[in-house]
């Protein structure tokens, strides 16, 4: 986009011989997996990047003032959302031309999971309105909506977690966060695919094949049918929350979502689910609202 490309022009990249290095050693794009981040990484978004997988889920735990902090547990010191994935991901894209990756055309999928003790619906919003100004601080990398209109960028950032959290987002004139839904929203005035243009869904929340057998005749028919209706209703579809099994299984159920039309495959192994879309040499989809044009470094 001409207007996204002069902004993020005009900004001075941080740089960082880090990042640098890892984007020499990061290969081509996935823009079809999506990590669920394993607690066990600290520090996930070099491992991320490095797979070439184009989307990740983070859970967030807000501080005593305000700041997000990477969980689950208690906020550690150091490990904000602003210092391990914010700020990295736009010194990534200063760093390589406008881009994650050299191959990248849809943006990368940063889905914000509220978690934590305190649920109650002011202290999160309190922590959304605090992820909107960090947001609004790196805003010529991120997809936006203004008046309706949604512009995609490098990185999409969805909220999760955050029961209120549509009708605070679609009160926002301007704004660079969108929020979730499930296949019951299609069709939805109250939630259109301005404001969720992603349909993200738990596999075993509507269906109850594992990969073991061959799926049966009904459930594939109903997956076909809903991402068909999800695309005619110009949203992309992503799959995540799939049965723990043996490897050949979850490769089965990886292969029914690709054959389906599923746009994004989400899934806490990162490293088999990156070696699958590779080794079946699988076509990337990228439907039309999703993709970008490159920001140029000037």
């Amino acid at each position: 986009m001409a207007t996204l490309a002069g902004s993020l022009a005009g900004l001075a990249g941080a740089g960082g011989a880090m990042s640098i290095a890892l984007a020499r050693r990061t290969r081509t794009s996935l823009a079809g997996g999506h990590a669920l981040v394993p607690d066990r990484l600290t520090d996930p978004l070099p491992a991320v990047l490095r797979l070439g997988l184009g989307g990740m889920t983070v859970r967030v735990v807000p501080g005593p003032h305000g700041e997000l902090f990477l969980g689950p547990g208690a906020p550690q010191p150091g490990r904000t959302l602003r210092r391990l994935v914010l700020a990295p991901l736009f010194t990534r894209a200063q760093a390589t031309g406008g881009r994650l990756w050299h191959d990248q055309q849809a943006p990368f999928q940063l889905v914000v999971q509220f978690t934590g003790p305190s649920r109650d619906t002011e202290s999160l919003l309190r922590a959304y309105r605090m992820l909107d100004q960090q947001l609004r601080d790196h805003a010529p990398l991120l997809s936006r909506c203004n008046a309706g209109r949604m512009t995609p960028g490098v990185v999409t950032v969805t909220v999760a977690g955050i029961v209120d959290a549509r009708d605070l987002l679609a009160a926002q004139p301007v704004r660079y966060a969108f929020t979730e839904a499930g296949f019951d929203d299609l069709g939805s005035r109250s939630v259109p695919a301005e404001l969720a243009p992603v349909l993200s869904e738990a596999w075993t929340h509507r269906f109850g094949w594992d990969g073991r057998e061959p799926i049966a005749a009904e459930e594939r028919h109903l997956l076909h049918a809903l991402v068909r209706a999800a695309h005619e209703d110009g949203r992309t579809v992503r799959i995540s929350g799939l049965p723990e099994g043996a490897k050949r299984a979850r490769a089965a159920v990886w292969a029914e979502l690709w054959a389906a039309g599923v746009d994004v495959i989400a899934d806490t192994d990162l490293h088999g689910l990156a070696r699958y879309l590779r080794s079946s040499h699988q076509p990337e989809r990228a439907a039309p609202t999703r993709r970008f044009s490159a920001v140029s470094k000037g």
